[in-house]
């Protein structure tokens, strides 16, 4: 998917979408599946990741209600995940099976060693 494409996507007026679009366009690295996946599948596991999170003391931006949206949504979805250049942030995008709309969308920040640069 070509960045502009993803850009018009993150149109929304969501925190978690705003923080993307902008992270997007301050050169931040992207990636989306080829091929959707069943939507259960991802709520599913995003439900768990979302507890464990929680339990380590954070608050992912938005994952609660897009594991709801993807729920809602029940066809397939695309996902996708857009890292901050500097390392600081992840969003975790769902796309509808086409990729031609925005399921839903979460972000939170990186580990710090995440952000360490390989030796």
């Amino acid at each position: 998917m070509e960045r502009h494409v993803l850009e018009s996507l993150l149109a929304g007026d969501d925190e978690a979408s705003v923080i993307a679009l902008a992270t997007l366009r301050s050169g931040a690295t992207y990636w989306v599946a080829d091929r959707a996946q069943p939507a259960g599948v991802h709520a599913g596991v995003f439900k768990g990741r979302l507890q464990r999170m929680r339990m380590h003391g954070l608050e992912p931006l938005g994952l609660e209600r897009a594991v709801q949206l993807v729920s809602e949504h029940g066809r397939p979805v695309r996902t996708g995940l857009i890292d901050a250049a500097d390392r600081t942030w992840t969003t975790l995008i769902f796309l509808t099976e086409d990729g031609s709309a925005l399921v839903a969308c979460a972000g939170w920040p990186l580990p710090l060693v995440a952000r360490k640069p390989p030796l």
